[in-house]
């Protein structure tokens, strides 16, 4: 006697039978009838039994795509992405009536037959060629599974696609040999797994798992009998039969699988008729794909990782190679997100810059000493309407950010500030800091060839009070330009350079900064996540880390699941402990007196740096505690809104400092981020203050001549990155002319305070 497979169907031997079979009868109707797929598998009646013998017999069959998971630190879900909605389950996990529904009404003598249902062949056959067209497939479930691994693998190709559901003899005759190939192989039971998993059922579910939580919102283990002739029931035409646009065409059909099941003896015809008498009872869940769709806020958060994912080396060798690993799917990836830091910063944005105002703002915080990300926010949602944008303002352009990043203005003076001290400048150092002068020249460079000011450009101070000699603690506090253009002439530009390298930090286009003064000012645009990071090394006592995202992350292929490497922080030393302690010291006394002290918190130690771009168009304040580093961003990403005479967040502002709007976001993010968390202090150095009598009057709230006012336009504008108004917003030397449409890389007059 024949020995039985495994799941059931016909020996090897029954299988070779009926193959001889079909292949003679196939034969047959290609010579008996004319239609086009004779040509294209070269078969003829006389040779279809060695035209059949050489068609290929090993059926490839790709992993599933699956949905992608995002997850924040605490293993909440962000979102999910995908190109195929689907959750691979075993047979196990999917209710005994939807195995019954499924075979019952695609296949139901599928545990009688082997690969090929010879009946069903001579019944479709015989009406095909009564016809003159192929109207009948007689496919069994084990074919259609063939059929949906061919477009599965064509994936969103079109003419793939078609290619693997076109309805000719030819394409029927390569199923039927890879139907046997894959019987032999996998079983009745596997074969009923991996349709149910691969097959569509509409309403962008694909298998069992995804189409019972988009209808019923429950796991396809749970599905009840009703509920299983529903999904059975859609497969054939899943537009035809969709319940969720036409709920009387569904029902019909619902109904047809209830007394097709009644027939085969699945279920009793009493149950099939109280089935019938049942509402559909769906429970829809709407499709929820891609950072669009992100919880917390984190829309912005979200589409960085993606974008890490597609960019580092660790997920493939090519980008090509990433979106595949990408689009396969079925990762869950825990990210750096800390969901109250989330919160936090979400809720300090919304409190003080509204969705509608002109400009936007956005905020990062990192963890100094790791590099991880645990919060990113912007007042304009991730989005395609008004006030809405694609543009993450926090990051690079090459990761999804604008075009060149904003002018940083005055946050940019502590990398000088370090590069000084790392050459052995001591923390009194003095300059004579006048109100206003030429750009000194020569510069050095780290060329060799020194920088000359050939366009007798101009440096002023905020306000015409402010002039010197100043030292190092005094000048930082009040953010006096003229000292650190002094500063920069002193030490020279190459070691600037090399200390804004060591702390990665470059310009939003991802194009290194250049070497000339006014960099050292603010004039170049950076992104909130490269000062974030930047500062942190500050807080680390010297120690930069690479910001990184993912935490873990794990890839089901079918069933099982395998760790992938992730890209994990690099930490090196960019300055000595002393320096970064003689920072420290010198910012703290920024928020503790001087243009940041609107941002100081009040329960633990803290340090940052104002900054304000000219025309008052980039507003920043950079700060940290020893444990959290943060970067705040107000402007309007076109570079078109002077924010002065502006009402921002239902506030009137006469002139915008970085103190002013930024500073107070910045302060109660990361009040609510470090609430409940430690306190530490910094390792402050001693720096002796300068000569009390000196009479100075720094009033820096003093107002400068009269600007242009808001032009009241969204500051969007559909343009990434901005319009050109020079590097500073002043259209100075070295930027472009304004108009263009990118944000000129000028280098007019630096940030103020």
């Amino acid at each position: 006697m024949p020995k039985k497979r495994s799941g059931g169907g016909l020996s090897p031997t029954q299988q070779a039978a009926k193959f001889l079979g079909v292949s003679v009868l196939a034969g047959a109707v290609l010579a008996g009838i004319a239609l086009p797929a004779v040509g294209a598998l070269g078969l003829a009646a006389k040779g279809s039994v060695e035209g059949f013998d050489a068609l290929p017999a090993n059926l490839k069959t790709p992993p599933l795509s699956q949905r992608t998971t995002i997850l924040d630190a605490e293993g909440g879900t962000i979102a999910t992405v995908y190109s195929r909605d689907r959750t691979v389950v075993d047979l196990k996990d999917i209710s005994p009536y939807m195995q019954k529904a499924i075979v019952a009404i695609e296949d139901s003598r599928f545990y009688e037959h082997g690969a090929i249902d010879l009946k069903g062949v001579l019944r479709a056959l015989n009406k095909n060629a009564r016809s003159g067209e192929v109207s009948e497939g007689a496919s069994t479930l084990t074919q259609q599974y063939v059929k949906n691994v061919f477009v599965e693998e064509a994936g969103d190709d079109a003419t793939k696609v078609a290619q693997a559901t076109q309805q000719t003899i030819g394409r029927k005759i390569q199923e039927l040999k890879l139907a046997i190939q894959v019987e032999e192989e996998l079983g009745k039971k596997k074969i009923l797994e991996n349709y149910l998993n691969i097959t569509f059922f509409g309403q962008q579910a694909y298998g069992v798992e995804a189409a019972s939580q988009r209808y019923f919102s429950k796991h396809a283990k749970d599905l009840n009998v009703q509920e299983a002739a529903l999904l059975a029931g859609i497969v054939q035409s899943p537009s035809r039969y969709d319940p969720v646009n036409d709920e009387a065409e569904a029902t019909k059909r619902r109904n047809v699988v209830l007394n097709r099941m009644a027939q085969v003896g699945d279920i009793s015809t009493a149950e099939a008729e109280k089935a019938k008498k049942a509402p559909l009872g769906l429970k829809v869940s709407k499709p929820k794909n891609g950072c669009i769709t992100a919880v917390k806020n984190a829309s912005f958060f979200c589409d960085y990782v993606r974008e890490v994912f597609l960019s580092d080396e660790v997920f493939g060798k090519t980008r090509k190679d990433r979106a595949k690993v990408w689009n396969q799917g079925g990762l869950t990836i825990r990210t750096t997100l800390d969901p109250q830091a989330q919160a936090s910063v979400q809720q300090s944005l919304k409190d003080h810059v509204n969705q509608s105002d002109s400009v936007a703002a956005a905020s990062t915080l990192v963890e100094p000493g790791t590099g991880k990300v645990l919060a990113m926010g912007q007042t304009k949602p991730y989005g395609y309407g008004k006030n809405e944008t694609e543009i993450n303002y926090s990051v690079d352009h090459g990761m999804g950010g604008s075009n060149y990043g904003f002018p940083t203005g005055s946050t940019f003076k502590p990398f000088v500030a370090a590069a000084a001290l790392e050459e052995g400048r001591p923390a009194t150092q003095e300059y004579s800091s006048p109100y206003e002068m030429p750009y000194p020249e020569p510069v050095q460079t780290c060329s060799g060839k020194p920088w000359m000011n050939t366009a007798g450009e101009k440096v002023p101070n905020e306000s015409e009070s402010e002039v010197g000699p100043y030292r190092l603690k005094e000048a930082m506090a009040l953010s006096v330009n003229t000292y650190f253009v002094q500063m920069v002439a002193d030490i020279g530009l190459c070691p600037v350079m090399k200390m804004t390298d060591a702390l990665h930090v470059v310009q939003g286009s991802g194009d290194k900064l250049p070497e000339v003064p006014a960099v050292s000012l603010g004039s170049k645009g950076v992104a909130p996540l490269t000062m974030a990071s930047a500062y942190a090394a500050f807080a680390s006592r010297g120690m930069y880390c690479t910001p990184i995202v993912i935490e873990s992350i794990t890839q089901k292929i079918g069933n099982k699941q395998k760790s992938l490497d992730v890209p994990k922080s690099t930490c090196s030393r960019a300055m000595s402990e002393k320096t970064a302690d003689t920072v420290n010291t010198l910012l703290q006394g920024v928020v503790d007196s001087g243009t940041g002290k609107a941002a100081g918190l009040t329960d633990r130690a803290n340090a940052g740096k104002t900054g304000t771009t000219d025309e008052r168009k980039n507003a920043w304040f950079v700060g940290y505690t020893p444990n959290l580093s943060g970067a705040v961003w107000v402007g309007s990403a076109s570079q078109q809104v002077q924010m002065k005479d502006i009402t921002i967040g239902g506030q009137y502002h006469d002139l915008v400092f970085g103190g002013a709007v930024p500073g107070p976001i910045w302060k109660d993010a990361m009040t609510g981020a470090l609430a409940g968390k430690d306190s530490p202090s910094f390792n402050l150095v001693n720096i002796p203050d300068e000569d009390k009598d000196k009479d100075k009057n720094k009033d820096k709230d003093k107002d400068r001549d009269k600007e242009k006012p808001d032009d009241g336009n969204n500051g969007d504008d559909g343009f990434i990155g901005g319009l050109t108004d020079g590097g500073t917003g002043d259209g100075g030397p070295g930027g472009f002319p304004g108009g263009n449409l990118i944000q000129g890389p000028g280098n007019g007059p630096g940030g103020r305070r």
